[in-house]
């Protein structure tokens, strides 16, 4: 599996940390946590999986470095371990499946609430322009999109709405 998915992993996690030693060592904290999550694992995309694991071991790495003061960096020894354009097209894929599950979850949302969510997020569509095309007060528009926003609050899990 290291083998298969090694260079995959380390892609993601660059990817977050733009550091070859931190990618590596995400890389290598995200199958440990691939080998201990073996057994809750729900035949899912394993691809899937496994790039979801690597990026929040990387997103906890760089929160780490955030809270660390800023060391220098060797401009000349970054440019020569810059990752291939691989990195793009995973990112890219991963945000056209994100969008996907969020359409589905959308969809499934009460009329009232999916038209102001589609109009304002996935539009972007501003507050006037959605009172204008759907006639009615600014105000109205406001608390509309208010509690759209408490429905997903309060029906959806956190991670799914984040």
């Amino acid at each position: 599996m290291v083998e298969l998915y090694s260079k995959h992993v380390y892609h993601v996690a660059y990817s977050v940390l733009h550091d070859s030693k931190e990618a590596e060592d995400a890389a290598q904290e995200a199958f440990v946590q691939v080998y201990k999550s073996l057994p809750q694992y729900r035949n899912e995309g394993f691809k899937t999986w496994l790039t979801r694991i690597a990026l929040h071991k990387a997103l906890d790495i760089k929160r780490k470095q955030d809270r660390r003061p800023a060391e220098l960096i060797d401009v000349a020894e970054t440019l020569v371990q810059l990752p291939s354009r691989d990195e793009d097209v995973l990112i890219r894929l991963i945000r056209e499946e994100r969008n996907v599950e969020l359409s589905q979850k959308i969809a499934q949302l009460p009329q009232q609430h999916r038209d102001i969510i589609q109009d304002y997020y996935m539009q972007g569509k501003t507050y006037d322009q959605i009172a204008e095309e759907t006639q009615v007060a600014l105000k109205t528009v406001e608390s509309r999109l208010y509690r759209a926003r408490q429905w997903i609050r309060n029906h959806w899990k956190e991670e799914e709405w984040q």
